[in-house]
């Protein structure tokens, strides 16, 4: 599928990975929606972009919330070629801390966000890209979505996030399998560790300490990087059902 002419939307578009692909995707002449709950920094990246571009604010966390974005894209556009799942959060709290044991309703919202969150806009994605007219090799839509390292090597701490990245992992075969009769595509992308604004609030020194224990190329990411990765995907109609780790070779230690 080419970014040309297609409809796309980011989820977290507004920051980070999600902005790298949204500024990609219009550079490559697609329409792009941004998803965000962040409305200032939404509205500004769509003042940018100008007219190729949509802001939509959205807690990908309420159901309520995706769905009524999903009827403003259909109505607007009348069709969706292309879906990016960056929206997330991620926390560090031990499973049984000094003051005790971890509040269960921490892990929910992790698992709320990251996993469901991610679900949510897979689910009603693939129901509107079903009605799209097959390309030429019979390719209706392609989804995206962020895992993490952390769903494979996970760090004390990670409990809750790594347990949601590794369900976004989990549920991308299955799903690929589901939607191939439809000729929709589903991926996901796993990173290590990216330059993103989770990033920034760290003082330069760690931040470079934390580059330096990728084995190459001895740095942090950059968001570029991952949205290159999602065009590929997107432009690749052999890759589907898969997790691609995007992290120079790194493997977490246990912290």
């Amino acid at each position: 599928m080419q970014l040309n002419g297609s409809i796309a939307l980011v989820t977290g578009g507004a920051s980070g990975l999600g902005e790298a692909c949204v500024r990609r995707f219009v550079e490559q002449g697609a329409q792009v929606v941004i998803l965000d709950l962040n409305s200032a920094t939404g509205q500004a990246l769509k003042d940018e972009l100008g007219a190729a571009a949509r802001f939509i604010k959205t807690d990908v966390s309420l159901e309520s919330d995706v769905h009524n974005a999903f009827s403003e894209i259909e109505s607007a556009y009348g069709k969706l070629d292309i879906a990016v799942n960056c929206a997330g959060i991620a926390t560090a709290e031990r499973v049984v801390g000094k003051e005790g044991p971890m509040i269960l309703g921490h892990f929910e919202k992790v698992i709320r966000v990251n996993l469901i969150g991610s679900f949510n806009v897979i689910r009603l994605s693939g129901a509107l890209m079903m009605n799209n007219t097959p390309n030429a090799g019979g390719e209706r839509g392609v989804i995206i979505s962020t895992a993490s390292v952390a769903a494979y090597d996970g760090q004390i701490g990670q409990a809750a996030y790594s347990a949601s990245k590794g369900g976004i992992v989990g549920m991308t075969l299955p799903i690929a399998r589901e939607f191939a009769k439809f000729g929709i595509r589903v991926m996901t992308i796993a990173p290590g560790l990216f330059d993103t604004p989770l990033m920034e609030a760290l003082p330069e020194a760690a931040r470079a300490s934390l580059g330096q224990q990728v084995p190459f190329p001895p740095r942090l990411g950059r968001p570029a990087e991952y949205a290159q990765l999602a065009q590929a995907i997107i432009e690749n109609e052999m890759l589907n059902g898969e997790t691609i780790r995007l992290d120079g070779a790194i493997r977490m230690q246990p912290k």
